[in-house]
């Protein structure tokens, strides 16, 4: 399945910060879900500031278009300040994105934990995320970091519970 870009995507004034201050906060919600959708599309969950510029997300080589390293931090600190993404260094050069925030995997993960009857099951975190029983959820492949927030904001529920096993974590259920 290609992912389907929207409609601003081939406008070439969207590639450039627009002045007026009620036309840029349009524009830079466009960015945002247009830069969230495409990570998640492509289970993208860090990316690096520099390679950005390159991403097919910020630079439209149909109609010649990037959008500058500044435009692109304007929009990752819209991220930011909206919960989606966290800075990995001080420099601001690699970040976390968070196209699902980590309550909203935990509540995927206990619906899928309920529906087919594993309440008080316990589970190593690589069969949860790359189990065959998990495959074809939108969990399956999740990356450790984001597996481990997410059973985080579920043991913070009364939910579940992490668990130390002897190959390393688990959790499980309630």
């Amino acid at each position: 399945m290609s992912f389907e870009w929207p409609w601003q995507y081939n406008f070439p004034p969207f590639f450039t910060l627009q002045p007026n201050v009620d036309t840029r906060q349009k524009q830079l919600a466009a960015w945002c879900s247009l830069a969230l959708s495409y990570c998640r599309h492509h289970k993208l969950y860090t990316l690096d500031v520099l390679e950005a510029q390159e991403s097919p997300v910020f630079n439209n080589k149909k109609i010649e278009r990037k959008l500058s390293m500044e435009a692109i931090q304007v929009v990752f600190e819209e991220l930011r300040k909206k919960g989606n993404l966290e800075w990995l260094d001080k420099n601001k050069s690699r970040c976390l994105v968070m196209w699902r925030r980590p309550e909203e995997w935990g509540k995927l993960m206990y619906q899928w934990v309920s529906r087919n009857g594993m309440v008080n099951a316990v589970f190593t975190l690589y069969e949860l995320s790359n189990g065959d029983d998990t495959e074809g959820e939108e969990f399956h492949g999740l990356e450790e970091w984001m597996l481990l927030r997410s059973l985080q904001a579920l043991q913070a529920e009364g939910k579940a519970e992490i668990i130390t096993m002897d190959d390393g974590k688990g959790v499980k259920f309630f």
